[in-house]
């Protein structure tokens, strides 16, 4: 502390816990955190699930609303929230992917062998398809676009799986114009929703990340398993990253990465653990999906040094402050923050200040951490002491999301006379006690 010309400066150092922020981290698979015996005390602020158009339409008109509540309540109990995709073509034996009632209404497709069963693929150029899907696509967005509950969307509809590609079928994709129209109906759909779509379809890639849309990729750590000349990681991906122009795509929208099989397989092919996770830094990721499997035993640590930096991570390096303030004066906050992971933040969560002591106050929220690139950033917040009785107070800092208090009104105000209003609160990485949704960093005197 320098109390030289009455002004409080504090230093924080980083800590290495391992946080569980919205957004990004190690995601399970179909299951939700508190479900998931694989995690074995890791960190997951994202459950990823995928959904067969037929699962929640059955009947035509009649949304399944219930499957993708029960998704959302489910992340939230686990302390996470939901990313899921939508898809109309599988490999499954026992049903069809597309509601029957489709088929049974006309809509054109394709019957193709896979496995030696035979599945069924709609003609996603019909008028028939594009108009009952795009109805279920906009009928989603209007319920969930928006919920706090829901991190990320991952587009597809296209291709086996969702993944925007027929391979090993006769069947080829829909038209390029069709593509593009899927895409906009998402879109359109989830305006607010982080969004990614798999990296295979080449025009597809390009139009989303010019559209603040990110990008995913399915077979990380593919180092040879499918052919001793070709692999994923050194002849596909970053090909595709440099054709669709997306190699700047992270500074504003997240980069998504699935595990080839699982962490065992790699292990088991002798194949480097730590430059597979690097690979992934180095792509700026967010998110990692390893299907819930669990670690090899020995690379424990491997992850956790994945989980310090995948994403964003936020440091508070260094408060100033005025040792006191007069009773009705703001008290201006110098903040010093870094951002040690390699990908920001993209939801809008702001700097806020609270104090406590005689009486607890909550600033309104100031500078949105949103688009913070890795690397240090200053920012100056201020705390009004209109409200605060004279005496002692302890100074907290916390990152709030901002919500808007029409659309949530059980939300914390912030502030008398502010519009905004607190959702969740981000973890920090710094050396500070914790109190509710702030760190407490300091102290400061209010005087008559």
């Amino acid at each position: 502390m320098n109390a030289s010309r009455a002004i409080v400066t504090r230093a924080f150092a980083e800590t290495d816990e391992l946080l569980a922020n919205p957004g990004m981290g190690w995601q399970t698979f179909h299951r939700f955190a508190d479900q998931d015996r694989a995690l074995q005390g890791l960190p997951s602020s994202s459950a990823y699930f995928r959904l067969y158009w037929s699962e929640i339409e059955p009947e035509e008109g009649r949304i399944d609303l219930g499957k993708l509540d029960g998704l959302l309540a489910g992340a939230e109990g686990a302390g996470q929230q939901l990313a899921f995709r939508l898809m109309c073509v599988g490999t499954n034996r026992e049903y069809l992917h597309v509601p029957q009632w489709l088929r049974d209404g006309g809509c054109p497709g394709w019957e193709f062998a896979y496995d030696d069963v035979k599945h069924w693929c709609p003609d996603m150029d019909s008028g028939l398809f594009q108009e009952a899907h795009f109805r279920t696509i906009r009928a989603l967005g209007e319920r969930y676009d928006g919920d706090l509950r829901l991190g990320l969307l991952d587009i597809g509809t296209v291709g086996l799986w969702g993944e925007w590609h027929m391979s090993g079928t006769s069947v080829e994709l829909p038209t390029e114009a069709t593509r593009i129209g899927i895409i906009d109906t998402w879109r359109a759909a989830f305006p607010q929703t982080p969004k990614v779509m798999l990296i295979g379809d080449e025009p597809g890639t390009r139009y989303c990340v010019q559209r603040g849309i990110g990008w995913r990729a399915d077979c990380l750590g593919d180092m040879g398993g499918f052919s001793p000349t070709w692999n994923h990681m050194d002849d596909c991906y970053l090909q595709q990253i440099e054709l669709a122009a997306a190699q700047d795509a992270w500074q504003t929208a997240p980069v998504a990465f699935e595990s080839c099989w699982t962490m065992r397989k790699w292990v088991q092919e002798g194949w480097d653990v730590r430059y597979i996770f690097d690979y992934a830094l180095g792509l700026h990721a967010s998110y990692l999906n390893n299907k819930s499997a669990s670690i090899p035993e020995g690379f424990r640590p491997e992850v956790e040094r994945l989980l310090r930096r995948l994403g964003y991570r936020l440091v508070l390096r260094e408060v100033a402050h005025a040792q006191t303030v007069k009773r009705g004066d703001d008290l201006e906050v110098k903040q010093l923050w870094e951002n040690v992971g390699v990908a920001p933040p993209y939801g809008d969560y702001r700097v806020a200040l609270a104090a406590y002591g005689p009486r607890t106050v909550y600033g309104g929220l100031g500078d949105s951490v949103q688009g913070w690139l890795p690397g240090r950033h200053e920012v100056r917040a201020v705390l009004s002491t209109r409200e605060l009785e004279p005496g002692a107070y302890r100074l907290g800092v916390g990152v709030r999301r901002w919500v808007d208090a029409d659309a949530h009104p059980d939300a914390e105000p912030l502030g008398r006379g502010t519009e905004a209003s607190a959702g969740p609160a981000l973890r920090l990485a710094i050396d500070a006690q914790q109190t509710d949704a702030y760190y407490l960093v300091s102290e400061f005197e209010v005087t008559a």
